[in-house]
């Protein structure tokens, strides 16, 4: 490890902003981040990044608004939406050339769009949670571990791998490094594309969807097509996906999903990243899977309905 570490955080939402000031704590860590929001990367430029909730300190984060300004990173972060990923990759991959990057991401396929764009990938998953309350401040409002690994086809090495893990849990953020993290991402997608979908197009919580009689099947039915699709592709979840939904039951029933909290807001959703990239995983292995395909096309109706696109139009490749 060099003296003095630098380290690239890509979207500075509550995601990227927890990750960029708990680094941003560790001696000898230097931190960068790169958001569009003007008065949040003003705030931060000024005055350090905030946190609060869970813990209360100011850590002192370099901010832009623009890649071009990135020096050199021997790390990268990359938390925008699913949909942003390519292009703030490429804009910022002068200073990510040799650097390793790993997606903390919602769903599936961000890794392969930051692949196109960098050599060195790292296959990210995590469970904290927060919320940016004003410009300059984040809140953190539920901690968790984060598991990150090589992206298989363009792989990060496992020394690097470690490095980001070792410096994030030092930060006060607990972090593994395993040779295999498919198993926690997919623990989180399928949870999530089993409860969001139908949370997005109900307008309810998920605590409701999860309680709800009629919709409760359809949580289970989707459960089980995505475990068909982890038994064909070899992998293996920390944990069984019933235990999730029964936990978000008993402490988070009022929680409304971002896919849901998307539509209100009439953003487009992540709905590609995870029931769409169950989906493509499921043709790649040889799984049907009609019911991620379903909630694939009424979420992108519904995205539609504001839009005026055609459903066609959405999508990722």
């Amino acid at each position: 490890m060099t003296a003095r570490t630098r380290v690239a955080v890509l979207g500075c939402g509550a995601i990227g902003s927890l990750y960029a000031a708990h680094l941003a704590r560790v001696p000898g860590v230097e931190v960068w981040a790169v958001d569009p929001w003007d008065d949040h990367v003003a705030a931060i430029a000024r005055e350090g990044l905030r946190v609060t909730g869970l813990a209360d300190f100011v850590a002192p984060v370099r901010a832009l608004t623009d890649a071009a300004g990135l020096p050199p990173c021997d790390l990268g972060i990359v938390a925008t939406k699913a949909r942003h990923t390519r292009a703030a990759v490429e804009a910022a991959a002068p200073a990510l050339r040799e650097a390793a990057v790993a997606s903390v991401q919602n769903g599936l396929g961000n890794e392969e769009e930051i692949a196109a764009a960098l050599p060195r990938v790292i296959r990210g998953s995590i469970v904290t949670a927060g919320t940016v309350t004003e410009p300059g401040t984040v809140r953190y409002d539920a901690p968790g571990d984060s598991w990150l690994g090589p992206f298989e086809p363009s792989p990060a090495s496992a020394a690097q791998v470690r490095w980001l893990a070792d410096l994030l849990t030092a930060g006060g953020l607990r972090t593994h490094a395993l040779d295999d993290a498919r198993g926690p991402q997919w623990t989180k997608v399928v949870f999530n594309a089993a409860t969001s979908a139908i949370a997005a197009l109900t307008g309810l919580s998920i605590g409701r969807v999860c309680t709800d009689s009629l919709l409760r099947p359809q949580v289970d039915a989707l459960i089980d097509e995505a475990l068909a699709v982890c038994d064909a592709a070899g992998i293996a979840l920390l944990r069984d996906p019933a235990e999730a939904v029964e936990e978000a039951v008993a402490e988070a029933f009022d929680h409304r999903p971002s896919m849901l909290q998307d539509v209100v807001a009439r953003r487009a959703t992540e709905i590609d990243a995870l029931n769409g990239g169950i989906a493509r995983e499921g043709a790649r292995v040889g799984v049907a899977t009609p019911r991620h395909a379903a909630m694939v096309a009424l979420v992108h109706g519904l995205e539609s309905s504001w839009t005026g696109a055609p459903t066609a139009a959405h999508g990722r490749g």
